[in-house]
């Protein structure tokens, strides 16, 4: 096999899982889906990346004795760098994830799970832009491993579920100060400080961004707290900027939206979200600065924003990202239509150009509500 002739953009420590979905009794449960924390970053920075850039998003998946042959053809669908490491001794790891009503998820393990531990990245995927990882909370600054990359990564974290309790409140502050991002959801939030789920609205919900982003996220204690609320869309935070972004889908007149199964919208969004904060000037990012520069709510905000003005288009493609996974149970459908790249019949880059369409109508209409002023 050729070498790859890109430097590697995007890694994620995150398992290849497949799938059993079961959806409360709304609607038959499904099995044998591609899934886990990896599949789903690695198609966020994927659609990000563009055909043009695949081999910059790089991964491993771990192949049991039971990998089916149609995943295996998914996969390589992308152009991907993929690391496959075949063991016939085992069982490909597997997982069932229950949904309640209220998008809450029950999740466990049916294999044997193997997680992804640093010293099994290669010397290509060491020297990434950025890592993602979902893992459990640290302690003693555990959390990132040190890749010994010539630069350090952007770190992208999103602290395992499971973790988020009460009494794991102390690792996270403390863990925060390793990673650059950090994006629990809102139920995650919510529980690990003792509330029934974390809201904008409220002021105890205001007074927990402000003690999270005050005790500090990264190695200068101004990274990025990103919350993301389903289909509230997502709220991101440092100590100087905040930025409020709806959903890509919403609800039309009748209430009626095209979201299918929300499984793994989160790990998209943070796979594109990684990204696209490492590849500011590309086609997507041109097209959102050509839209929102009419804006003068929008300069000002994204003056704020320092250097980092390329953070909140990364969140929009994020967002983008993360309307595509919902769509379908499973991973969104790649092709080809008029020698362009289609993910679900549709090009990326044509989905931010109409989402931040709509951002720029909202943005004039409710600067307020965007950029979380009172």
């Amino acid at each position: 096999m050729p070498a790859p002739d890109h430097d590697v953009e995007f890694c994620t420590l995150g398992m290849f899982i497949i799938d059993d979905i079961d959806f409360g009794g709304i609607r038959p449960g499904v099995k044998n889906i591609t899934g886990g924390a990896a599949s789903f970053a690695v198609v966020g920075a994927r659609l990000v990346s563009g055909s043009k850039h695949s081999q910059a998003v790089s991964w491993i998946v771990d192949v049991g004795s039971d990998f089916p042959p149609e995943t295996l053809a998914v996969i390589k669908s992308w152009n991907t760098d993929c690391l496959f490491r075949e063991d016939s001794s085992r069982l490909t790891t597997r997982a069932w994830n229950g949904y309640h009503p209220n998008e809450q998820r029950d999740f466990k393990y049916l294999t044997p799970k193997l997680r992804l531990e640093p010293e099994m990245l290669s010397d290509r995927q060491i020297c990434a832009n950025d890592l993602t990882a979902t893992r459990g909370i640290a302690k003693g600054g555990e959390l990132p491993p040190d890749t010994h990359a010539l630069q350090r990564p952007i770190f992208v974290w999103e602290p395992v579920p499971d973790l988020c309790t009460p009494e794991e409140q102390e690792n996270f502050l403390a863990a925060n100060k390793f990673v650059d991002v950090v994006s629990p959801n809102h139920m995650e939030l919510g529980m690990m400080f003792d509330q029934p789920s974390w809201t904008e609205e409220s002021q105890q919900g205001q007074d927990l961004v402000e003690k999270i982003t005050s005790s500090g996220i990264g190695s200068d204690g101004n990274g990025l707290l990103v919350i993301r609320a389903g289909k509230e869309g997502s709220y991101a935070y440092s100590k100087t900027c905040k930025i409020w972004l709806p959903a890509y889908h919403q609800p039309n007149a009748s209430g009626a939206t095209p979201v299918v199964d929300p499984t793994g919208a989160g790990n998209s969004f943070l796979g594109a979200l990684a990204q696209g904060m490492v590849t500011a000037g590309r086609e997507p990012f041109q097209v959102i600065q050509s839209i929102l520069s009419q804006s003068e709510t929008w300069r000002k905000g994204l003056d704020s924003w320092g250097s980092f003005q390329n953070y909140p288009m990364a969140l929009i493609c994020a967002t983008v990202a993360a309307g595509f996974v919902v769509e379908q149970i499973g991973v969104p459908q790649i092709g080809k239509g008029n020698g362009e790249e289609l993910w679900n019949q549709s090009e990326f880059t044509e989905r931010v150009r109409l989402y931040t369409q709509r951002l720029l109508k909202t943005l004039e209409e409710s600067p307020r509500r965007h950029l979380l002023t009172n």
